[in-house]
């Protein structure tokens, strides 16, 4: 490669495409009328270092004495225990459960605590774990090191960078996808979607005969099939090629070369005698699946390739088997299952397929075409527009294909034969023949366009952006097309902060429909908008007042990412920021005047005032324990309560906390307000905040000590709002439950003493706690069952054991002690991340226990068995077949039918009722568990 030049004034561009197999660099020097590619230093055997055109995007952990330390050495200074690269690729193919893959598609994975040690997915517990975060910040962190060893007086960190992402990543992905660059050491750089990059980098190749090369085409759409995402975009041409811009982007879609190689790893597991793999297993079958499938899809493809799985322990090569794929079962599974023939009004099949196998939300249908024709339905008016046709399905004019699937010849004509059909006439293809490359020579290519050097590609904003307002409106507040950096203020609505309490705006974002302005309503129920991670603030003000009113403007940022301000009279600006962390969107909203909430609340507000603020020394006894009653004669019933309005009555509570402490009356109706107010502890904006100021007190326990009711008001308003609870909190609450039910070592300060039940419905509510304690829970809580407990042990129950209740136990297990275990061993969380929980072989020991259970007496042990075998389609998750097939027998037995046996048999979402019988209490209205 050519060297940079030295000047240090000088900044080079550099693209890096993060990719979820590649990681690829390119770079040029500022007005350059070249791009070169960046081959990085990487291992590509032990001790032997290597630079490959591509950094496949890949963690291996090797075990203990595995390597020696001079295999693992790199040209520069380095504590990365793990090998990144080629070599990575290699040793994750001969030895299971060590491969980190996908970090990418993880990292856009909302279900999952991002920032969370989960990577590799199911691998056994000895083996090192990272976030997806950290992963991908690994991937860049070692190209800033190849690239400063070779090029050291020109840090990486001092380029202009230019970083790709998915156009389909929201808020939450780009934001994280930056925080992974500035933990590499890279915290200056612009995101650039993927598909612009791609038609960028096309455009600055053919930038001498632009016109000529677009042969008159007026739309093209950038099909761009990556490792793990499909995205697709449609670019206007204008002024013969002289105005570019990027009109329209697809929704998230994970589906990619990763699904090709999961439903070949599917084929070859069934040829290998039906044995079902570990996930380890899986991924280091799926890796040998990829070679293979890229072998029998290359233009020379031989007319067969094997995949060979190798054996474990002592019988590495001894046990290795082998599956043997044809060239033309290869073609025909690419092609008519990712890219068969469809109509253009097909839809998207909703169902669950069979290419889940891990804990990433793959999408159901894999049938790209269909995603493509549904893609063109939702952005009809815009390509009309662009075409200058009335066709009531519009099919652009040209195409360009990006992703390493397009190096098939055959997949690409099959895409292009699929459009041409549509159209009723052939459709252009621009030629790509780097599609490896093209995302990150693209990054350079729109840098040299920002400079003038080459052909621009405009469009700004992939989304027009909205505040929800009350049920019925949503404001634009940005409109698709806005130009980062370009302020956009909501002229004519006012709105007011609360001054030292959170307020909340709930966002939306759309990608299609007619373009929109600021300033323009449209109902938020029409389908088409989604939430976005909440937005709030805290505001201090220097006076008194209560409220600050203010005027909203907003932008979007270099990385993509919408920033919303709000200016108050004086000028002063206060930034309303995304919080990604430990929330789940909802779609509900605030930002609105107390009388929008309620007609009555400022009533409301007044009693809790009087009963819990600084006036209250005339209050009665009687007036304390008849608040409730008075709210709900104000509210309505509190079952009906609003998630607003319940978080505008807990942030007058929280105002009010010290005014608890005054009787016992007022202790106990401040924590049962207070917990149902802020249930679940999550779902709306600032709630993290919330549960952060009520944690606080957590430590000083109660008042007063000596009633027990108030002890379970105390306990319930911790179960009520555990789900907004970091791991840390839970952690601290799980001290408490432990003592309190075995009171075995040094008591925890502040101790509020409570009843078994109360524990119980406690310990089921703390998802966030490692999958061991819940094991050893759960397990604890089997052995409290004699009849249970001995079969899934095979002894007879021990007198330690039984010690262990301090009270006789009958042969039937109530119902409270079965729905804890339910949910302690349950295979999806109902707000927790999918890493914490329990291991599959604790979940089967206990339904095994529990098969052994008579269950004409033991009537709760079905809804238990359900949640501790729900299919996930993740099998590090999910238990074993044989198991699973006695189980439905054993349910339908037992009279379970409809969406019980479905949760059991099929990958399903939990519907409202069973949603709130797993949780144990009715949810706010309008929430829905994540589950």
């Amino acid at each position: 490669m050519n060297k940079p030049g030295a000047a240090p004034n000088a900044p080079a561009l550099v693209g890096i495409d993060l990719g979820t197999t590649h990681t690829v660099v390119a770079w040029a020097e500022a007005g350059a009328g070249d791009i070169h590619l960046f081959e990085v230093d990487q291992l590509i055997a032990p001790g032997e270092i290597g630079r490959p055109a591509l950094l496949p995007s890949l963690r291996y952990h090797p075990a203990p004495g595995e390597l020696p330390p001079q295999a693992l050495q790199r040209p520069w200074p380095s504590e990365e225990p793990a090998v990144i690269g080629e070599l990575a690729r290699r040793l994750g193919a001969q030895v299971p459960g060590r491969l980190v893959a996908s970090a990418k598609s993880w990292l856009s994975h909302a279900a999952v605590d991002r920032v969370a040690p989960i990577l590799p997915w199911g691998a056994e517990a000895d083996v090192p774990k990272v976030s997806p975060l950290a992963a991908s910040a690994s991937y860049l962190a070692h190209v800033r090191a190849s690239w400063n060893t070779r090029f050291p007086d020109r840090p990486l960190e001092w380029q202009d960078i230019v970083l790709t992402v998915p156009a389909s990543f929201d808020d939450s992905a780009r934001q994280l996808t930056v925080e992974a660059a500035r933990e590499a050491g890279l915290p200056q750089l612009r995101l650039l979607e993927e598909p612009q990059a791609a038609f960028q980098d096309w455009a600055f190749k053919h930038r001498d005969d632009l016109a000529a090369a677009l042969g008159g085409a007026r739309l093209v759409l950038v099909c761009d099939v990556g490792g793990g995402t499909t995205d697709l975009s449609l670019i206007r041409v204008a002024e013969g090629g002289k105005k570019l811009d990027r009109i329209a982007v697809g929704q998230h879609l994970m589906l990619g070369g990763d699904n090709v190689d999961l439903a070949l790893a599917h084929l070859a597991e069934q040829r290998l005698g039906g044995e079902r793999l570990s996930a380890g297993r899986l991924t280091q079958l799926v890796e040998r699946c990829r070679v293979a499938k890229e072998t029998l899809l290359a233009a020379d493809a031989p007319a067969s390739a094997n995949v060979t799985l190798l054996g474990g322990g002592s019988r590495l090569i001894g046990g290795a088997r082998t599956v043997t794929f044809t060239r033309e079962e290869v073609q025909a599974l690419a092609l008519d299952g990712f890219f068969p023939h469809v109509a253009p009004d097909e839809p998207v099949k909703r169902s669950r397929g069979g290419l889940v196998a891990f804990g990433l939300p793959y999408a159901a249908d894999s049938a790209v075409t269909r995603h493509v024709a549904a893609f063109l339905r939702q952005h009809a008016d815009a390509a009309r527009q662009a075409l200058g046709t009335a066709d009531p399905f519009p099919v652009p004019d040209a195409l360009l294909l990006n992703g390493g699937v397009f190096k098939a010849h055959a997949i690409a004509q099959r895409l292009l034969d699929v459009l041409s059909a549509w159209r009723g006439e052939p459709v252009k293809l621009l030629a790509n023949a780097d599609p490896d490359l093209a995302v990150a020579r693209g990054a350079v290519a729109h840098g040299l366009a920002r400079r003038g050097a080459a052909p621009k590609l405009g469009g700004g904003s992939a989304r027009d952006y909205w505040l929800r307002l009350d049920e019925h409106q949503a404001v634009c507040v940005l409109p698709r097309g806005t130009e980062p950096g370009v302020d956009v203020p909501l002229r004519g609505r006012r709105f007011a902060l609360r001054v030292g309490q959170p307020v909340n705006f709930t966002l939306l974002s759309s990608v299609g429909g007619a373009p929109a302005r600021a300033g323009d309503l449209r109902d938020p129920s029409d389908g088409e908008l989604t939430p976005l991670p909440p937005v709030s603030t805290v505001v201090q003000a220097s006076d008194q007042r209560r409220e600050l009113p203010v005027l909203l403007s907003a932008s979007l940022t270099e990385v993509g990412t919408l920033a919303l301000q709000a200016a108050d009279e004086g000028g002063q600006q206060h930034a309303l920021e995304f919080r990604l962390r430990g929330l789940k969107p909802s779609s509900l909203a605030s930002g609105n005047p107390d009388a929008a909430l309620h007609p009555r609340l400022d009533e409301a507000l007044e009693r809790l005032a009087r009963v819990f603020g600084p006036r209250a020394k005339d209050v009665t006894p009687k007036e304390v324990r008849q608040l409730r009653t008075a709210l709900e004669q104000l509210l309505g019933a509190r079952e009906r309560w609003s998630l607003p309005l319940l978080r505008r009555l807990f942030d007058a509570l929280l105002q009010h906390a010290r005014g608890r402490r005054r009787s016992a009356d007022h202790e106990r109706l401040w924590l049962n307000l207070a917990g149902w107010c802020l249930r679940p502890g999550f779902g709306f904006a600032a709630d993290d905040w919330r549960v952060q100021q009520l944690f606080m007190q957590y430590d000083a326990g109660v008042q007063h000590r000596g009633d027990a009711q108030l002890a379970a008001e105390w306990w319930t308003l911790w179960r009520r709002v555990a789900g907004g609870l970091d791991e840390a909190a839970q952690g601290r609450l799980l001290q408490d439950f432990a003592f309190n039910l075995q009171g075995e070592g040094e008591r925890p300060p502040g101790l509020v003493p409570a009843g078994r039940d109360d524990m119980l419905r406690l310990g089921a509510a703390l998802e966030r706690i490692p999958a061991e304690y819940k094991a050893e829970i759960g397990d604890w809580l089997l052995g409290q069952l004699p009849q249970a407990g001995n079969a899934a042990s095979g002894k007879p129950a021990s007198k330690a054991n039984k010690a262990k209740t301090g009270a006789a136990k009958s042969a039937s297990p109530a119902a409270l002690e079965l729905w804890t275990l339910g949910r302690l061993g349950a295979r999806v969380p109902l707000y927790g991340s999918a890493h914490t929980v329990v291991a599959v072989a604790a979940a089967q020991r206990w339904i095994e226990a529990l098969l052994a259970l008579d269950w004409r007496v033991s009537t709760a042990a079905p809804l238990a068995c359900v949640h501790l075998a729900r299919r996930t389609g993740d099998r590090s998750r999910d238990v074993d077949e044989a198991l699973r097939e006695r189980l439905l027998a054993r349910l339908r037995e037992a009279g379970v039918a409809g969406h019980g046996l479905e949760l059991v048999s099929e990958v399903r979402a939990l519907d409202e009722a069973a949603e709130q019988q797993a949780f144990g209490e009715a949810l706010p209205p309008g929430l829905r568990l994540l589950a």
